[in-house]
């Protein structure tokens, strides 16, 4: 697959080294948060009951920092975030322009080890400070939420939320990934409900 111009290039022990450094900054400044609840009792137990193999979750940090890091999607009024997961990239944020929206999407769809890509930034002002914040509670809201499922187990879903919109990524089963939806739909505050999930049946 072509690489971008401005990909960062990093030896594979490095990107372990800052996926383990990403992780223990998000346990330890998570601390009172009710997020943690649902990430487990420590990084041995989230690696243990992640469906990706160590290299995918290793990959998936890359294409996270890298497209995050590349000088080609850093212009003014952009806010981006990179979601990566077993390869699948979701694009979120806010973009000044479709056409800038566009040029986003195929950086991210040439980049390393990309499986595919959904672009779901929106074209308009980027979102303010209490605008994330409530974002980030709503993710924390649904995480919470999950512990109480016995559908399907917390960690295989990977949630993400933008302005109100709460998407869902993991290895699942339909049934799995069903349970998942129905729980954020139902969760205070989301808005809509996009299922990334990639089924393994």
């Amino acid at each position: 697959m072509k690489h971008l111009a401005h990909e960062l290039p990093l030896p594979r022990a490095a990107l372990l080294g800052a996926a383990a450094l990403a992780l223990a900054a998000a346990i330890g400044l998570a601390g009172c948060a009710p997020a943690v609840i649902a990430v487990g009792v420590g990084a041995g137990a989230m690696v243990a009951a992640d469906p990706r193999s160590a290299g995918a979750q290793v990959d998936d940090e890359a294409i996270e920092l890298s497209l995050q890091a590349n000088e080609a999607v850093q212009k003014e009024n952009v806010h981006l975030n990179v979601t990566s997961y077993n390869g699948l990239v979701l694009l979120t944020g806010e973009v000044p322009t479709a056409a800038v929206r566009d040029e986003v999407e195929r950086i991210a769809k040439a980049a390393n080890r990309v499986r595919g890509v959904q672009n779901e930034l929106f074209v308009g002002p980027i979102s303010d400070y209490s605008a994330r914040t409530n974002d980030g509670y709503i993710t924390s809201l649904v995480k919470t939420r999950f512990l109480d499922e016995p559908k399907f187990a917390p960690n295989r879903v990977k949630v993400v939320t933008e302005r109100g919109v709460v998407y869902l990524m993991g290895l699942v089963t339909r049934d799995e990934g069903a349970a998942a939806a129905q729980v954020a739909a139902t969760t205070s505050g989301v808005t809509r409900v996009v299922k990334v999930f990639e089924y393994t049946n």
